[in-house]
């Protein structure tokens, strides 16, 4: 499918999140129209009317505060609102709060439309996204969590600092949950397609041996420190949700690791948790099966077990 030129994007929530997506999908040009949507209609038009006064340095835009009436024509609405993970709180501890914020806000959106993607960003976005996925109705392909973009992000770019390299050539992923159960994939991490072990053996400036139990933790925690020294986590996040609508949008079938409902994927069912999926306008067209080794498949397991509690406790 050819990449569609008149693009609407709906965001729900305008605080720190969503508004930094909004402004990467402004800069993008990606979008003829953006709509933001939030409880506190004034902070919706100050974050839009701000935008705007940029429009002179950017393509051709429509951004604009709306209702959930003006998601009837939107083609993806990516779901940012929700409450704040508060320091020291982790992500599964916000469950309760934001699954209740959801009950509310996915009949709202379904209301108007039933043929949008939906993207889910709002924490814990694991559970959130099979909470979407059940109370809207809509086919689980088409509705799509920010899942461990961000924790694939961070592990690639701090692999790149250890060994010097441009973080778009190394090629490494997050898996399962976007929080503490969270699996590294060491085993297919590579260097333009040379395992690291095998790059670390070669690169000639005798460094340490790879720290990986350091740098995943460092992988692992990263929201814990920023939200320690800075309050919040969106730069980063919004970048990542961006790369996942111009996946959609420009029909790449780029493949992440995504938040989605997996039914069978190496024996786990019935839990949104993130794989490596190939995204393209209808959504996540597939799921690829990783040869993982049998640590990494426990640790998935593990990892679904921790969401699957969080659903069950969350009455879903």
């Amino acid at each position: 499918m050819e990449h569609k030129s008149n693009l609407k994007v709906a965001v729900v929530g305008a605080g720190q999140v969503g508004a930094t997506f909004a402004y990467a999908l402004l800069i993008r040009g990606l979008a003829s129209e953006i709509v933001l949507i939030d409880a506190n209609r004034a902070l919706a038009e100050g974050q839009a009317e701000d935008m705007s006064h940029g429009l002179p340095y950017v393509r051709p835009v429509h951004i604009f505060a709306g209702a959930y009436s003006d998601c009837r024509d939107a083609d993806i609405i990516v779901i940012t609102a929700g409450a704040a993970q508060k320091p020291g709180e982790t992500r599964l501890e916000l469950t309760r709060r934001n699954v209740d914020i959801y009950r509310q806000i996915i009949p709202e959106i379904t209301r108007h439309t039933t043929s949008a993607i939906l993207i889910v960003v709002s924490n814990p976005v694991d559970v959130l996204t099979y909470a979407a996925v059940k109370l809207s109705g809509l086919p689980p392909q088409r509705v799509i969590g920010s899942g461990t973009t961000l924790d694939s992000a961070r592990f690639r770019y701090l692999l790149s600092q250890h060994c010097g390299v441009d973080p778009r050539n190394v090629h490494a992923m997050i898996i399962g949950e976007h929080g503490d159960s969270e699996v590294p994939v060491w085993s297919l991490a590579n260097i333009s397609g040379l395992r690291m072990d095998d790059y670390c053996a070669q690169c000639g400036k005798g460094c340490p041996q790879l720290r990986k139990d350091e740098i995943f933790e460092q992988v692992r925690t990263a929201a814990y420190h920023l939200i320690e020294k800075k309050g919040a986590t969106y730069h980063a996040i919004g970048l990542a949700t961006l790369y996942v609508i111009e996946s959609i949008a420009r029909d790449q079938n780029s493949v992440l690791t995504v938040s989605s409902l997996l039914q069978g994927y190496k024996g786990i069912a019935d839990v949104a948790i993130s794989v490596p999926s190939i995204l393209n306008r209808s959504g996540i067209s597939a799921h690829i099966d990783l040869p993982l080794n049998e640590k990494e498949q426990a640790g998935l397991r593990r990892s679904a077990e921790v969401i699957q509690a969080a659903i069950r406790a969350a009455g879903l």
